[in-house]
């Protein structure tokens, strides 16, 4: 009886996904949209496109480029716009990532849109600015176990403006039957280095991007990426800052810290960067050395699953716990967060129990 339950799923299972695949087959074969009109804003750019595509792969064919963390998958939602004549109905995968006020703006995930006839939307401006890059791996640099550093050299354009704190999109291609993605990464160098980009890298099991980056990609080997993308960086005020972030979540930290220093930018600033252990550490060394050459930056690691008796003199705990600890009032400070959404969550609960307002807490919040 059991073996033909399961037998039955099973066959509902395969039906459902040979239906799945004739519909998408369907999409792209059978059904033509011919040529759609996309209107972006206001007439600034009208593009001609083939129907049947994402919008957002439709505008990133004609150098338009807006956010996707997740390669379009639907799970970031970083791609939102405001689409304001033929963008269909909302559908199930957007569903949840949109709020009352913004279905009623007509916001948007761009990669859940089809292009199916002309279509109107608008953009933030700074995306105009985007671009995409061609650049050459200058090296490949292990930071622990799981974390790498890459330096790319930029090939076509050779140059990029961007603030400290924005991230660009790495372009992995096809490999071992893995389909070309894009994955977002904060940007680690700084400014001035213009010709050169800088990001840090955490393998995440399984991930397409990730395992290419520390299996396949080599030294001397060329890729694509587009940016700059995001809104993360330093405030103009004269605030002091806490800075909190953990693993990869280190590089716009890395980037605004340096970048403060170059620009003589002396605002008090408090770097909070949590690790289990000290093998999970990097770029201490360099950390140590600003904190004694800097009178407004400090450097407080913590660790939270560090072993006795390994000779570790620092701050031990959940790096919420020590920011408590060390700033019982933070009314007066801003924070600038990097890391996975539970440590952020986290983060933002202790200061704003210990006075932040709300709109005083900037933050990148991995996807």
């Amino acid at each position: 009886m059991l073996a033909s339950i399961l037998i039955s799923v099973g066959f509902l299972l395969a039906c459902g996904l040979v239906l799945a695949t004739l519909l998408i087959i369907a999409e792209k074969k059978i059904l033509n949209y011919g040529t759609c009109k996309i209107d972006v804003n206001a007439g600034k750019k009208v593009l001609e496109v083939d129907g049947g595509s994402s919008l957002l792969s439709s505008l990133a064919e004609h150098d338009v480029f807006i956010p996707s963390a997740c390669g379009g998958r639907g799970s970031c939602a970083y791609c939102k716009l405001q689409v304001l004549e033929g963008g269909g109905s909302i559908g199930p995968v957007e569903e949840p990532y949109l709020t009352k006020e913004e279905r009623e703006d007509n916001i948007r995930l761009a990669c859940q849109v089809k292009v199916r006839k002309d279509i109107q939307v608008q953009i933030p401006d700074e995306l105009f600015s985007v671009r995409r890059f061609r650049a050459r791996v200058e090296h490949k640099k292990p930071l622990t176990h799981d974390i790498v550093e890459l330096r790319l050299k930029l090939i076509e354009p050779d140059i990029i403006e961007f603030e400290a704190g924005q991230y660009i999109q790495l372009e992995s291609p096809e490999y071992k039957g893995k389909d070309s993605v894009m994955r977002a990464y904060s940007i680690s160098s700084v400014p001035s280095d213009n010709h050169y980009l800088e990001v840090i890298i955490r393998l995440v099991p399984d991930g397409i991007c990730t395992t290419w980056v520390f299996e396949h990609l080599k030294e001397g080997d060329e890729l694509n990426l587009s940016g700059p993308y995001g809104f993360f960086h330093l405030s103009d005020t004269e605030a002091p800052n806490i800075c909190i972030a953990g693993g990869s979540g280190m590089a716009p930290i890395w980037s605004i810290v340096r970048d403060m220093k170059e620009r003589g930018i002396a605002r008090p600033t408090t770097y909070f960067f949590g690790a289990r252990s000290q093998a999970d550490l990097f770029f201490v060394d360099e950390l140590q050395q600003l904190d004694k050459e800097l009178p407004w930056f400090t450097y407080v690691p913590a660790l939270s699953g560090e072993p006795e008796g390994s000779g570790w003199a620092g701050a031990t705990g959940l790096i919420t716990t020590v920011v408590d600890q060390h700033f019982p009032d933070t009314s007066k400070h801003e924070a600038y967060l990097c890391g996975s959404p539970g440590m952020i969550d986290a983060s933002v609960a202790v200061l704003s129990k210990n006075g932040m307002p709300e709109e005083n807490v900037f933050y990148d919040k991995f996807s």
